[in-house]
């Protein structure tokens, strides 16, 4: 896809958000089943029910999928495809491309071992390797716009509010 094509897909949706910014806001959702027989919980991603599980670092077998590699992963996939999208926009073309990205944790937290041990992340790192021939100028651009306008990437870093509520239900 080249710029012009990105800007015609993007400009009535452009305009339709500037004149009815109410249609800009969707709630985005995912869902979820406890498995039965193990501490795993079937998450569908739309396109295949993941199987989640408890890190080995944390007594799982290491056969169902980690949810803090698969944060990691909606990141890398996130930051991946808005950097693309940028550099469309920027008319930077990229002959090749890697994301990676990198978390640090403490599992002491997570199992209540130490008190003064985060549950969660302590520092996510972003990595991009592009092979390209624009000048640093351009990339500099590049990597300021991606981190501005990927979904995943400001969210972790933004520190957004987050609830969550219990209820008694008969399934």
């Amino acid at each position: 896809m080249d710029v012009t094509a990105l800007r015609a897909l993007q400009a009535p949706l452009k305009d339709e958000y500037r004149t009815n910014p109410d249609a800009a806001v969707i709630t985005l959702k995912a869902h979820g089943e406890l498995d039965d027989q193990n501490i795993a919980c079937k998450v569908e991603t739309g396109r295949a029910i993941a199987l989640a599980g408890l890190h080995p670092a944390t007594g799982g077998s290491g056969a169902e999928l980690c949810s803090g590699d698969m944060l990691l992963e909606a990141l890398v996939a996130c930051a991946g495809v808005t950097l693309k999208a940028v550099a469309t926009a920027l008319e930077i073309e990229l002959k090749k491309g890697v994301v990676r990205a990198e978390g640090d944790l403490d599992f002491r937290g997570t199992l209540g071992v130490a008190k003064d041990a985060p549950v969660g992340f302590k520092a996510i790192r972003l990595f991009f390797d592009v092979e390209t021939d624009a000048p640093q100028e351009k990339l500099d651009a590049l990597l300021k716009l991606t981190e501005r306008y990927c979904v995943v990437f400001q969210t972790i870093s933004g520190g957004t509010s987050c609830t969550s509520m219990l209820a008694r239900v008969s399934i």
